[in-house]
């Protein structure tokens, strides 16, 4: 089960384990339409997508709840504007590619939301059906597969997220970060994944990247020789409580707890030096009941409207879209983004997040106090 923190009382419980219904239509236990084997997305019209869609009747996703980035006002549109009755079931995205390849021809999932480098995993296992949109020469190269069998909507950055109530001088770099007063809260690097891009940022900040996170470790185990270094988990109860000065999050969680708790508490930077760019993509399976529904929804999420409501939720579009001034002003200014970069490799970082926690545990945790 993911957990995407920050709320506003409809965008964040958790990752919440649940089910999400909209719609009243009819459930269709079959799909008349030819077999997904068949099916060459790419060469579709949407418009025939969309009477395909309607045909369907449904659209069961995995992964994508209401309360996570603003999904259910999208599955509410969706509904209204094809008549679509929706489901999703939520689940981590290990579980959404485990779901499509032990269900195959039984499938209960149309399309899922995963962490971006579960994109490939699910390619390479023969679980996709490839589909661009008409959105597809407005996504970035880092953030599709060639042929469309992933493509990501949203991304995330990590970012500080500073109680101004606690500390007088919120860091806006690493360096400010290293030369505070200040406790400085990552979380449990050894399991987190939040907490190893936290790593990964830091050392990219300090001409690292994923197939070299030492000036990550290194950063790190300086704050912690300090004095300064947190392991607490930075939740939104532990932040609200007072417990945490600076926390080191994903722009969106910090955004979104800073909405829930108090906005004005709370400052959300992103380091000048540089931090990572990671999102998460939609896959739709091959084996869906309605494969021409998860295409629509695909295109759905990739328009104006779709990103315009990701952004509702704290997630920011991948697509360069003019949000309106009220949804805007809830963002990190654009310009705070231009050091942050995506991972290059997700294969190499894999590997290197394997070794992470005994370097972490061997070279950071030592120094702890």
């Amino acid at each position: 089960m993911r957990y995407w923190n920050g709320n506003v009382r409809r965008f964040i419980a958790a990752f919440v384990l649940g089910v999400s219904v909209l719609g009243l239509g009819a459930c269709s236990e079959q799909n008349d339409t030819a077999s997904t084997e068949e099916i060459d997305a790419n060469s579709l019209k949407l418009d025939d997508i969309i009477e395909k869609a309607k045909q369907e009747g449904e659209v069961n996703s995995v992964g994508m709840p209401d309360t996570w980035a603003n999904w259910g006002e999208t599955w509410k549109e969706i509904s209204e504007e094809y008549g679509l009755s929706h489901t999703d079931t939520d689940m981590s995205s290990a579980e959404e590619i485990a779901k499509f390849e032990a269900e195959k021809e039984n499938a209960t999932a149309d399309i899922g939301d995963v962490g971006i480098s579960f994109g490939p995993v699910a390619e390479e296992k023969g679980l996709t059906i490839p589909y661009k949109t008409q959105y597809w020469d407005e996504i970035p190269e880092w953030a599709k597969d060639d042929n469309g069998d992933w493509i990501v909507g949203y991304q995330g950055t990590i970012a500080f997220l500073t109680n101004k109530e606690l500390v007088k001088n919120p860091p806006k770099s690493w360096e400010d970060l290293l030369n505070g007063d200040y406790k400085v809260t990552i979380g449990d690097v050894q399991r987190a994944t939040q907490a190893q891009m936290a790593v990964l940022a830091a050392a990219m900040g300090h001409g690292g990247d994923e197939t070299n996170i030492q000036p990550g470790i290194d950063y790190f185990a300086q704050i912690a020789k300090q004095g300064r270094l947190s392991l607490t988990d930075p939740s939104v109860a532990m932040i609200e409580k007072g417990e945490v000065e600076v926390a080191i999050l994903w722009d969106f969680n910090a955004l979104g707890y800073a909405d829930e708790i108090n906005r004005e508490q709370f400052e959300v930077t992103i380091p000048e030096e540089g931090s990572v760019v990671s999102g998460y993509a939609t896959i739709i399976n091959k084996y869906a009941k309605h494969p021409h529904a998860a295409m629509l929804t695909r295109d759905f999420i990739l328009s104006d409207e779709g990103q315009i409501n990701l952004a509702k939720g704290y997630a920011r579009p991948i697509r360069d879209v003019e949000l309106p001034e009220e949804v805007a002003a809830k963002m990190v200014p654009k310009e705070q983004y231009k050091n942050a970069k995506p991972v290059g490799d997700y294969k190499v970082w894999e590997e290197t997040a394997a070794q992470l926690p005994q370097k972490w545990q061997e070279e950071v945790l030592v120094h702890v106090k």
